[in-house]
């Protein structure tokens, strides 16, 4: 039997891992458990954000050191998921998801499940368009597997990240007669978070093969699936996919809850989430209920309609900061005021991921009785 473990670490620079050099070292984590990292690094969330990569390239070199494998390897089996962007109050912090096997000594009807895959590379001419749904959606499902998760109910939270195409990657393709959907990296990051949306969409069967066409994409907002959050950056080049959930044959005291975000302001879906989770939040959760909390995980998106309920914002004319610098920061104020803590990753580009100007929360504790 498998069990699952969170450890939400803080780092004083994008290539800070210290704290889980520390684990290692101290045998709290076996390098070998090690199976998914997902992240926020104080970058600027953008094509040019290489803090990603510098985070990445860190981890990699810390686990070949421990494990004695080379990071060339280790880079294809450990999925490495970093959201750019700490505006606000967010804290740079990493949580890193381990799997152990053999019996645990505490037992709950379910349990947290984690599931990774890989997807092969994504050729340039296929970001963004129909092939590159079906590739996320083979990868979810085998992720699914991998997680032994057998009812697609217990699914609560999809982590893709997807590649980009960047300026080299489009003339590459078009020196092959191979054209992109477009050839401007900013177009092209999103296109790739809607592609990944809908492959979530499509591998747990929120929707059919034919509900959709290359055309869908970035233009029908009615297709969404709200358990997915995508992030896409051009530091890889396959889908990779972390998928999290309940089931009964893992072990271990920790459970996650989702919810969708119907807006920015939607402070009601943080509160019943922890409530799902046996957690008060009235108005801010407890100091010894925050103990319990994992790991906080949100999408959202500035309302393309240029209003939330009924008011006008500027986000999206703002021409000194980037609009999704804008909903980061304001989210992850409204989140972590709930909390009581800053170590929450706040992803924006929330494009067919839970309600059109809104997004999802997913959050991760250890059970009441727990401990």
């Amino acid at each position: 039997m498998r069990t699952a473990r969170v450890f939400r670490l803080s780092m004083a620079h994008p290539g800070d891992l210290s704290e889980l050099d520390e684990l290692i070292v101290r045998g709290t984590i076996k390098a070998a458990d090690v199976a998914a990292i997902i992240g926020k690094t104080e970058g600027n969330g953008g094509v040019n954000d290489f803090t990603r990569g510098y985070f990445t390239q860190t981890l990699m070199a810390l686990l070949s050191k421990h494990l004695g494998r080379p990071a060339a390897e280790l880079i294809r089996e450990v999925p490495c998921v970093l959201s750019g962007g700490t505006e606000g109050v967010m804290s740079p912090h990493y949580s890193v998801f381990c799997v152990r096997e053999g019996e645990a000594a505490t037992r709950y009807p379910s349990a947290l499940a984690i599931g990774t895959a890989f997807s092969a590379p994504v050729p340039a001419e296929e970001v963004g368009r129909r092939a590159h749904v079906e590739s996320v959606a083979a990868t979810v499902r085998a992720a699914i597997v991998d997680a032994g998760i057998e009812k697609p109910e217990d699914v609560h939270f999809v982590q893709v990240k997807c590649p980009c195409v960047t300026v080299a990657r489009a003339a590459a393709a078009i020196a092959a007669g191979k054209a992109p959907l477009t050839s401007d990296p900013n177009k092209s990051m999103a296109f790739a978070r809607a592609a990944g949306a809908f492959g979530v969409a499509l591998g747990l069967s929120e929707i059919k093969p034919d509900d959709f066409s290359d055309a869908s994409l970035l233009a029908d907002f009615s297709i969404q699936s709200p358990r997915a959050s995508i992030s896409s950056g051009v530091e890889v080049e396959s889908n990779e996919v972390v998928v999290l959930g309940n089931s009964p044959s893992w072990a271990g005291d920790l459970r996650i809850a989702h919810r969708p975000m119907i807006d920015a302001l939607d402070i009601g879906a943080v509160v019943d989430v922890l409530a799902d989770l046996g957690i008060a939040a009235s108005p801010q959760v407890s100091a010894a209920d925050s103990e319990r909390i994992a790991s906080v995980l949100v999408k959202c998106e500035p309302d393309r309609r240029g209003r939330i309920r009924g008011r006008r914002h500027t986000m999206l004319d703002d021409t000194d900061i980037n609009a999704q610098r804008h909903i980061r920061g304001a989210v992850a104020g409204l989140v972590a005021g709930v909390i009581g803590d800053g170590r929450i990753f706040v992803s924006g580009g929330a494009e067919h991921q839970g309600p059109d100007g809104g997004g999802l929360i997913a959050v991760i504790a250890s059970q009441e009785g727990a401990g």
